[in-house]
């Protein structure tokens, strides 16, 4: 790459946790008014990297030059104050406060002088108006944020970033709960704010993004920087192989599962709300991985959640082995061998202050308990270790905190959860979202065993190449209702994005 002045230069950054070498002497340049990728598998150090930019890790080693100055930041607020903003995976707004209160949280526009100030909320509506006007946003500035769809939370993040008038943003896995259209708008968003000089410091494992928009790339591997290059030198075959380090020609694993018999039947399932799912009615057999694709907003989740007892039902039917079953609760699910792995595992999936061993085995815990009703941990940490071992989970050992893996290795313990409850339908919410190319194959492999051990899997994906790769059928919906289901050996991407759109509008 040409010698440039850089707007921000991280050099030798290093970052140690009990156990793990996070970061090892990473060095990071980023052009003014660049869009700059950075990539690498799950675990490789790219989000510790950034909490390390944006002040909520402070590095061990080296030091960080903004605009040509040495800085120290030690906090996000040190971050915001010098023009750096972030937005992160994990979506935190404030639920129950409305969507401009959001963006100006900390620094809303007051009137009055001295002990009479308040807020002026007049302005604050104001400015947000404009805000979403100047990057083409439709939202609400009096919507309670709580009754917004996940990709509208991430425009108003992305809107939050942009107020702060940024230098350079960091966006974390930006587009992973957006539409294709919501997408789009990101990427105008992007231009104009390359436009103006900002630098976009842009997360993703999406191969086909960082291709399109970025200018530079730069790929990190177990902690250390790999190199950085001009976006167009790159192919996706290179990314991948420099990412993972070893050439991954095959992208899903071969199956050898043969469905069976029908193990569930669904017959015109029907949410007590109406704008949700409506007379859904599908067979699951032994064995089978079954798709489930549709647009964001065609009650995929919902329909599973209900399956699982989270949702209650107006009407329907759930047969089980041929017998006709009520769940009510998640309990009633577990008893018929039911198990659910959730879309946000941040969220509703790990307790992150928990360590590995103690989130394996909750979901379980009477298989732990002795004749006092105490858990006979030696019992826990040898079923822990062995799915350790066996889904590959990279740590230290089982004491580590879960919140201190990455991603994939997240979702691995969460799988591990499930299978200690030895179920036969096991339901998969976007299992390899926010997930990187290596450690989705290895969570791909996982799904392949399982169907060929006879375990039926409902997986939830909004990636086209996931469903066609992994499912036996794919099931389709379409605002709430089931729109088809096809053979996922005959499937292709038009059929599936024309039963997805069938009942829009």
């Amino acid at each position: 790459m040409t010698e440039t002045r850089y707007l921000l230069e991280m050099n030798q950054i290093t970052k140690e946790f009990p156990g793990v070498k996070a970061l090892d002497g990473v060095t990071l340049k980023v052009r003014p008014g660049t869009v700059h990728a950075l990539m690498g598998e799950n675990g490789a150090g790219k989000s510790t990297l950034m909490k390390c930019l944006f002040g909520i890790y402070k590095p061990d080693g080296g030091d960080i030059i903004l605009e040509g100055r040495q800085v120290s930041i030690n906090h996000s607020k040190d971050a915001l104050s010098m023009g750096v903003s972030m937005i992160h995976q994990e979506l935190h707004p404030v639920p129950f406060r409305n969507v401009m209160e959001n963006i100006w949280l900390g620094r809303f526009p007051v009137k009055g002088f001295g002990p009479f100030k308040i807020v002026d909320h007049k302005k604050m509506y104001e400015d947000t108006v404009k805000l979403f006007q100047d990057l083409d946003m439709d939202i609400d500035p009096y919507t309670i944020v709580r009754e917004l769809s996940v990709s509208k939370i991430q425009s108003l993040e992305i809107a939050k970033a942009v107020s702060f008038r940024s230098k350079v943003i960091v966006m974390d896995e930006p587009t992973s709960s957006l539409t294709g259209n919501e997408v789009e708008q990101l990427f105008k968003i992007i231009h104009q704010l390359r436009s103006r000089g900002v630098s976009i410091i842009y997360i993703s494992h999406k191969m086909e993004e960082i291709l399109r928009i970025s200018d530079d790339v730069t790929i990190m591997r177990d902690g250390r920087l790999i190199g950085t290059w001009e976006a167009k030198e790159l192919t996706t075959d290179l990314i991948i192989q420099r990412m993972v380090g070893r050439d991954l020609s095959q992208r899903f694993p071969e199956r050898h599962n043969t469905p069976g018999d029908v193990l569930m039947k669904v017959d015109g399932l029907t949410s007590p709300h109406p704008k949700s799912f409506r007379d859904v009615s599908f067979e699951l057999r032994k064995g089978e991985v079954l798709g489930v694709g549709g647009l964001v907003g065609a009650q995929r989740t919902e329909l599973i959640e209900a399956l699982f007892g989270l949702r209650t039902v107006a009407s329907g039917e759930i047969h089980i082995h041929g017998k006709k079953v009520k769940i009510k609760t998640p309990i009633d699910a577990k008893k018929h061998k039911i198990a659910l792995l959730t879309e946000e595992r941040r969220v509703t999936g790990i307790f992150p202050v928990l360590n590995i061993k103690e989130n394996t085995i909750i979901a379980n815990l009477d298989r732990y308990l002795n004749p006092l009703k105490l858990i006979n941990d030696h019992k826990a940490r040898i079923d822990t270790d062995q799915n350790i071992g066996k889904l590959r989970v990279k740590t230290p050992n089982y004491k580590t905190l879960i919140k201190n893996l990455s991603g994939g290795n997240q979702q691995k313990v969460l799988l591990a959860r499930w299978l200690l409850t030895e179920p036969e339908i096991l339901m998969l919410d976007e299992p390899t979202r926010g997930i990187d190319v290596g450690a989705k194959f290895e969570i791909y492999s996982i799904i392949a065993d399982l169907a060929k051990q006879g375990k039926s899997i409902i997986m939830i994906s909004s990636e086209m190449p996931e469903l066609l790769g992994m499912s036996d059928r794919i099931m389709v919906m379409s605002d709430g209702r089931l729109s088809g289901i096809i053979d996922g050996a005959k499937a292709t991407e038009e059929e599936i994005m024309r039963l997805a759109a069938k009942h829009l509008g």
